[in-house]
């Protein structure tokens, strides 16, 4: 089975599990399957520039939480320092 096939299969699983249209059940598929396939290095860029828009944190505190968020997500990786976090984000 190819990945468009699977990818109509499950779509269609949700639709009749959970009754919602086939659209919706598309973006959520999307939206996992983005969770689940995120970098480390795109996880901390991405979380970088959400935490500088909505918040007041300045950098120092923003690598630490990063660095403590890493542990968390589902992607494997070694822990990082917040050097390191710094590092990722400018190079």
């Amino acid at each position: 089975m190819d990945d468009l096939q699977t990818d109509q299969a499950l779509s269609r699983f949700i639709c009749q599990t959970s009754g919602l249209d086939e659209r919706r059940a598309n973006r959520i598929i999307t939206e996992v399957l983005a969770f689940y396939t995120e970098t480390v290095n795109d996880f901390v860029r991405r979380r970088h520039a959400e935490l500088k828009n909505e918040t007041d944190m300045r950098n120092a505190d923003i690598f630490r939480v990063i660095a403590k968020e890493i542990e968390t997500r589902p992607f494997r990786a070694e822990p990082v320092s917040e050097r390191q976090v710094r590092r990722i984000i400018y190079g």
